[in-house]
């Protein structure tokens, strides 16, 4: 493993629709080369007579932040990929399931179960066997035709605490965070109960011109279903985000000079990883 790797999986993420084939440790694998540089650039500020100073040290601090940002841009395209692959799948249609990590196909298999108990429910109610309401979760998902849940995968990819010999790097955002482990405070970019073929409400673009998810806010639930205790930020995509699920349950993807609309709890983040700048 190493940058070229991350930023050639990156690419090739970025050219199609589908998911591209990855070994199972991926993320893994791509914490542990981001601890191996923490380390080089430990080894490096202790050799150096000023470690805010010294070449090596700000190489390896750059390298690291480019690592961890590069491995969530990947995280963040592919998860919107699994999530409509389980909406697929959920619809009993055909889905290429092989090349998933192991934190991605606990989340395929913790959508689909949540797709299919939630579709149950609405029939139910339809067929005036169940009260209409929110779907009541067992502490323990449905077994479907697909198996159970794994357990939830711990293998973090990254530590995402800020060393003290770097100069503003608490500004990078590890993959830990990324995939939402305990050490991290990762966005939760997916909700639990996506319905399926939910059809994104927004388009990005680029230059001067917005089209955003603020253009249907004060439209009746009939006319464009907005959220309006929503709080949102108008910002401009400094870097390629890729697909993600806000907390207001639309799908959005995120390309540079894009100018959108978003929740705040998703736009914040953006711009303290300087991903996005806010025009407002």
């Amino acid at each position: 493993m190493n940058l070229d790797e991350l930023q050639s999986v990156q690419s090739r993420e970025r050219q199609t629709d589908s998911l591209q084939q990855l070994r199972e440790s991926f993320y893994e694998d791509a914490g542990e080369y981001i601890q191996q540089l923490r380390e080089e650039r430990d080894q490096a500020a202790g050799r150096a007579a000023d470690p805010f100073d010294s070449p090596e040290v700000n190489r390896l601090s750059d390298d690291i932040k480019t690592a961890e940002q590069t491995v969530e841009a990947l995280y963040e395209r592919r998860v919107g990929k699994v999530v409509k692959m389980a909406s697929l799948a959920a619809a009993d249609m055909p889905t290429e399931e092989e090349g998933l990590t192991r934190e991605e196909r606990d989340l395929f298999d913790t959508l689909l179960n949540a797709i299919e108990e939630n579709r149950d429910h609405v029939l139910d109610v339809l067929a005036g066997e169940a009260s209409p309401g929110a779907v009541n979760t067992p502490a323990e998902a449905p077994q479907t035709g697909r198996g159970q849940n794994e357990s939830a995968a711990t293998d973090s990819a990254s530590d995402t605490a800020a060393d003290p010999t770097t100069d503003g790097e608490s500004a990078g955002v590890g993959a830990a965070d990324v995939m939402g482990s305990p050490d991290g405070d990762g966005p939760a970019d997916v909700p639990p109960d996506v319905p399926p073929e939910t059809p994104p409400e927004h388009e990005s673009a680029s230059g001067d011109q917005a089209a955003s998810p603020a253009s249907t806010e004060g439209q009746s639930d009939e006319e464009g279903g907005s959220e309006t205790d929503v709080d949102r930020r108008t910002v401009r995509i400094t870097d390629d985000v890729g697909a993600i699920f806000g907390v207001d349950e639309r799908e959005y993807d995120l390309s540079t000079d894009d100018v959108v609309t978003l929740p705040a709890a998703n736009a914040d983040p953006l711009v303290e990883r300087d991903a996005a700048e806010p025009l407002e």
